[in-house]
């Protein structure tokens, strides 16, 4: 069996230099309630998302070739706000201490990101319409949200506010398109070994991005939209210009012999 460290990746994580575009957080629709798919009477979540939720988690845990027990299991994004649409993502994160595994958190780090690469390469589970997206975060990890569910003992961890909910956009923004930008990273190191690999990876992003896009311009936000943001974040960065030239790069070297 191969070991955990096995599948690091080498190279870092981008900078956090997302720049989001100077619009009013004003322009941002904010919900009366919760989304009533997740949490039906506006209070609690209901209990079959919630084992639904609490199986996936564990189910991406089973799948690695290390033994981790989670700290917890949290929703988060804007599922657990009132800043959500019907394009919302189910945000949820694994919470473990990274030094179970090794004294190397950096480390930890790259093997949970190529993992959930691939968790989400192979899988398109959705709950309600919504796609869940799953996060692993280190035990102590600052998180700035305005609503943190704990799946794992079923309570708020941070109770959401909808007067905070208009500028949730901001951080909801900066945290999707640093975690594609993440993404892109190590699509770029599994393109040295694994080039078929990394045109699947590519083209699942792609259609994302496209997806991501789409569903903020058809939101009553329209070009304000989380989505739309996150869309123009991603471009100023040039990420869609390197996921195209990665898409060449992947293909030539995939269908190359000799």
């Amino acid at each position: 069996m191969r070991k955990w460290w096995e599948f690091v990746l080498e190279g870092g994580t981008p900078g956090a230099g997302a720049l989001e575009e100077e619009v009013e957080p004003e322009s941002f629709d904010v919900k009366d309630t919760l989304s009533p798919a997740i949490w039906p009477n506006n209070e609690e979540m209901d209990p079959k998302v919630r084992s639904r939720l609490l199986a996936i988690a564990l189910d991406f845990l089973d799948e690695l070739d290390v033994d981790v027990e989670p700290d917890d299991v949290r929703l988060t994004g804007s599922l657990a706000n009132y800043n959500w649409s019907d394009y919302s993502d189910i945000d949820l994160h694994i919470v473990v201490d990274f030094r179970q595994i090794d004294a190397d958190e950096e480390l930890v780090k790259k093997f949970f990101d190529a993992s959930r690469l691939r968790w989400n390469d192979k899988h398109d589970i959705q709950i309600y319409g919504h796609e869940v997206e799953t996060y692993v975060e280190n035990v102590g990890e600052e998180h700035h949200s305005s609503g943190i569910f704990s799946l794992s003992h079923n309570e708020w961890l941070v109770e959401p506010d909808p007067d905070d909910a208009k500028n949730a956009w901001s951080v909801a923004a900066r945290k999707k398109s640093d975690d594609i930008l993440t993404q892109i990273n190590l699509i770029k190191q599994i393109l040295r070994t694994k080039p078929k690999a990394a045109l699947r990876s590519i083209e699942r992003l792609k259609k994302k991005i496209n997806n991501i896009r789409k569903a903020g311009l058809a939101s009553e936000e329209s070009e304000y939209s989380t989505g739309n943001i996150v869309f123009k974040i991603l471009r100023r960065e040039d990420a869609l210009k390197t996921l195209s030239d990665l898409k060449t790069m992947a293909y030539d070297a995939a269908f190359s012999m000799g």
